[in-house]
C-alpha cells in the first residue's frame, strides 16, 4: 500500500469521525482502544516515565514497572500482542530497585535497562535481561565515579556500546551525566552536566543519522528551563537549544528524528496557553519552531503536561500522549503531522487507564501500545493497545550499517519468506522464526527501504536502512594539490562530498560502488580522506599527506 493511499485512508477515517461527532455519536475512537492488562499489587504496578516498551524477536512486548512485585521494588514483564501477561523478573534492592526506564532491545536479542536505585552502590544499575528473565548486572552506579540514579534506559549505538544518562553527577548532587558502557561492563562517564549546558537529563538518548547522540535536560541552560543537546560518541557536547518557557519548558520528552531529518519533541510545561507545554520541531541548524501549544485552560478538550516522547508511525505521522487534560482530565492520545495538522484520537478515562506518562510503541502488527500510570480495575495503571488503520510492516533491529554487517528484521508472518531486498538489492537471509529474520547488508546495497516477499504477503520496513560507506585504502598516499587520488572502499554510490583533511570539497567522480577518483583541492590539509554519502560519512584509516 502506498504512502498516499495510507494518508487518504487516514484522512477518510478522520472525516468520518468528525461526521459522527456532528451527529452526536460519541466515542467514535473508543472502539479502537483496548485495555489489555490492569496492573495491580502485589504484582507489578504503576508503569511510569520513561517506561519504554520493547518488541522482542518473539513478537512480544517487554517493559518495566518501578513498584510492586515480590519484593516491592518493581520488575520486568512480558505481554503478548493480545494481552497474555507474565512477570519475568522481580528486583530485590540488592540487584537494583525501581526500574522506571523500560527496555531497549539489543542486537544480541536480549534487553537492556536501568534501575533508579539499589545495586551494590545504592544508586542504580545498568542491566541485561534475557527474554527468559535471566538478569546480568553490567554496571553498579557508585557516587565515587560521579554518576547515578538513571531514569532512562541505555540505547545501543552503532558501535555496539550502550549510551545513557543519569540524573545525578559528581558528589552525589551534580547536574547529571552522559555515560557509555560496553557489553562487557566497562563504564565511562562521557560528560558531566554543569547547569550552564543543562541539568538533570531524564529522557533517553537517540542516535541520529549523523552518528551523534541527541537528548534533553529537564532544567538548566541559559534560562533554567532545560536544553536540547548533541553529544558525540567521544563526549563533545553542544547545546542545540535553550528553552525559554515561551517556546517550552522542562522537556522530559526524548527527541525523535523524523524521516525529514529534523528533530521533534515536547516539553512538559511552558508555551502560550497557561503553561500546558509545547510540541516542537528542531532543525540541525538549531532553529526551534513550536508546532502546537497544549492548552491547560480548564474545560478545553486539549491535553496538557506531556511527559512521554513522540513516535513516528509507519504512515509518517507522529503520535503521542499527554498526562493530563482532555474531556476526562485523564490525558489524551493524539496525532500530528510535520505540516502542523493535529487531531485528538482518544480521551483516557480512569476505568480503563488514565494519566499516561510512557512513550508509545508501534508494534509491527500496526497497532499502538502504551501504558497508563493510574486507573484500570485496581487503580495502578494499565497496558493498552490502540487499533489504527496502518497495515503490518517490518522493523529493522539496526537502521544503519556497513556492507556485510548483520541486521535483524522483526515482524510477523515471516515464515515462508522467499526474498529480502535492501533498496532492491537481494540479501542472503535466514528465517529464524515467524517473527524474526536474520540477514546482512549485501554488497551493492544502497540507502533505502528493506522489503520482504513471502507466502503471507509482502512487507516494507517502517524506515530506511542507511548503508554506511567505508574507505578502505587510497593511492597514492601523498601528493601536491591537483593530484588525482583513487579511493577504494564500499557503498560509494550517490556520494555527495569528498574532503582531504579540511572542509573544502574536492572535485570527484564515482567510478563504481567500490571506487572514487578525487582531485586534491587547493585548501587540502594533511589528514584523513572523508567520503559522505546518503548513508553516512566514512574516514580513511590513515592520513593523506599533502606535499
Amino acid at each position: 500500500m502506498t504512502m498516499q493511499r495510507l494518508n487518504n485512508l487516514h484522512l477518510l477515517a478522520w472525516v468520518l469521525t468528525l461526521a459522527l461527532a456532528t451527529l452526536g455519536i460519541s466515542g467514535a475512537h473508543a472502539q479502537n482502544y483496548l485495555d489489555l492488562h490492569d496492573f495491580d499489587t502485589p504484582s507489578l504496578a504503576s508503569p511510569q516515565y520513561p517506561g519504554i516498551l520493547a518488541q522482542g524477536r518473539d513478537g512480544n512486548l517487554y517493559g518495566t514497572a518501578p513498584v510492586g512485585g515480590t519484593y516491592g521494588r518493581g520488575g520486568v514483564f512480558k505481554i503478548t500482542p493480545t494481552g497474555t501477561y507474565s512477570v519475568i523478573y522481580n528486583f530485590d534492592g540488592i540487584v537494583g530497585a525501581n526500574p522506571y526506564s523500560g527496555l531497549t532491545l539489543g542486537t544480541d536479542g536480549n534487553f537492556y535497562g536501568t534501575t533508579f536505585g539499589g545495586g551494590t552502590g545504592g544508586f542504580g544499575i545498568v542491566f541485561q535481561i534475557t527474554p527468559g528473565g535471566v538478569v546480568t548486572v553490567l554496571h553498579n552506579f557508585v557516587l565515587s565515579e560521579g554518576a547515578g540514579s538513571p531514569y532512562a534506559p541505555p540505547i545501543q549505538g552503532t558501535d555496539g556500546n550502550f549510551y545513557g544518562t543519569t540524573t545525578i553527577g559528581t558528589g552525589g548532587s551534580g547536574y547529571g551525566t552522559v555515560y557509555k558502557v560496553t557489553p562487557a561492563g566497562a563504564f565511562t562517564v562521557l560528560y558531566q552536566f554543569d547547569n550552564t549546558h543543562g541539568s538533570t537529563p531524564i529522557a533517553p538518548l537517540i542516535q541520529a543519522k549523523d552518528g551523534n547522540f541527541y537528548g534533553t535536560t529537564r532544567v538548566g541552560g541559559t534560562f533554567g528551563f532545560g536544553t536540547a543537546f548533541k553529544i558525540t560518541p567521544a563526549g563533545a557536547l553542544t547545546v542545540m537549544y535553550n528553552f525559554d518557557s515561551t517556546h517550552g519548558a522542562e522537556p522530559y520528552s526524548p527527541l525523535v528524528q523524523g524521516s525529514d531529518g529534523n528533530f521533534y519533541g515536547m516539553t512538559r510545561a511552558g508555551g502560550t496557553l497557561n503553561g500546558g507545554g509545547v510540541l516542537f520541531k528542531l532543525t540541525a541548524a538549531k532553529k526551534l519552531t513550536v508546532l502546537h501549544n497544549f492548552d491547560a485552560t480548564g474545560g478545553t478538550p486539549d491535553g496538557n503536561r506531556p511527559y512521554a516522547g513522540l513516535i513516528q508511525t509507519s504512515d509518517g505521522g507522529f503520535w503521542g500522549v499527554t498526562s493530563a487534560g482532555g474531556t476526562n482530565a485523564a490525558g489524551i492520545l493524539y496525532e500530528f503531522y510535520s505540516n502542523g495538522a493535529y487531531s485528538i484520537w482518544y480521551n483516557f478515562a480512569a476505568a480503563t487507564g488514565s494519566l499516561p506518562f510512557a512513550t508509545l510503541r508501534q508494534h509491527t502488527n500496526g497497532k499502538l501500545y502504551g501504558e497508563a500510570t493510574t486507573g484500570g480495575a485496581a487503580g495502578h495503571g494499565t497496558l493498552f493497545s490502540f487499533q489504527t488503520i496502518f497495515p503490518s510492516f517490518i522493523s529493522l533491529q539496526s537502521t544503519s550499517g556497513l556492507v556485510s554487517q548483520p541486521v535483524g528484521i522483526l515482524g510477523q508472518g515471516l515464515t515462508g519468506t522467499s526474498s529480502v531486498k535492501f533498496n532492491g538489492t537481494t540479501a542472503v537471509f535466514n528465517v529464524v522464526s515467524d517473527t524474526y529474520i536474520s540477514t546482512s547488508v549485501p554488497s551493492g546495497a544502497t540507502t533505502g527501504l528493506v522489503k520482504t516477499k513471502g507466502t503471507s504477503g509482502n512487507r516494507t520496513s517502517n524506515q530506511k536502512f542507511l548503508v554506511t560507506p567505508a574507505v578502505l585504502s587510497f593511492k597514492p598516499t601523498s601528493g601536491p594539490v591537483g593530484t588525482q587520488v583513487v579511493i577504494t572502499g564500499d557503498s560509494f554510490t550517490g556520494a555527495t562530498k569528498v574532503t582531504f583533511g579540511s572542509t573544502q570539497k574536492a572535485i570527484f567522480s564515482v567510478d563504481s560502488y567500490t571506487q572514487i577518483t578525487a582531485t586534491v583541492p587547493a585548501k587540502a590539509k594533511t589528514g584523513k580522506i572523508q567520503v559522505t554519502t546518503p548513508g553516512g560519512t566514512a574516514d580513511s584509516p590513515t592520513a593523506f599527506t599533502v606535499n
